[in-house]
């Protein structure tokens, strides 16, 4: 059983945010994203190196504009050729996985933290961390917020502004609030 509040995230477990190693791991997060949203765009490349250090893993022609937001960035793994547009944000408490070649658009959100329903235990800081899952050639609209515990399917397609609370199958088009299938010729 794990007995860290990281160990607990890490695995799935209802675990208290509110913890010091936690909040060690959010800090170097914050050092890292300013480092890439501040550097010059000459300085900074494709991915600010202290950004790609903290990633789980980064293939090497990753891009990412500017301003980006992760919460911890060492649950990340980014695959081959994924662009990410300016704005995006990735809350990482749960593992996020992005396959090859996947486009994110502007503002894209990826929220894995799922707060307690309880309020009182929401309010000490209680929450689980589900994981994301995009297979390669993936293309997200801009907008798009995709909830923890979801996976989308290679070759999906995300339209603008679309909400994804369930799992998207492969090649599937879906759009809206939440996100439902569309059929187009």
């Amino acid at each position: 059983m794990p007995a860290s509040e990281r160990e607990k995230m890490a695995a799935g477990e209802w675990y208290c945010c509110l913890d010091h190693e936690l909040d060690i791991l959010r800090r170097q997060a914050r050092v890292a994203v300013h480092a890439h949203n501040s550097l010059p765009p000459d300085e900074r490349g494709a991915v600010a190196p202290a950004l790609r250090r903290l990633f789980a893993e980064a293939a090497p022609e990753v891009f990412i504009e500017a301003p980006f937001h992760c919460s911890y960035g060492i649950n990340i793994v980014l695959g081959e050729r994924v662009y990410f547009n300016a704005g995006c944000t990735i809350l990482d408490s749960g593992s996020v996985t992005i396959g090859d070649r996947t486009m994110l658009g502007p503002g894209v959100q990826i929220y894995c933290a799922e707060h307690h329903k309880d309020p009182a235990l929401r309010s000490e800081g209680i929450e689980i961390a589900r994981p994301v899952a995009i297979g390669s050639d993936v293309w997200i609209g801009g907008g798009t917020i995709i909830l923890g515990g979801v996976t989308i399917g290679d070759g999906a397609i995300v339209g603008a502004g679309a909400v994804v609370t369930k799992d998207v199958p492969a090649g599937a088009r879906v759009v809206g609030n939440p996100a439902r299938p569309i059929n187009r010729v």
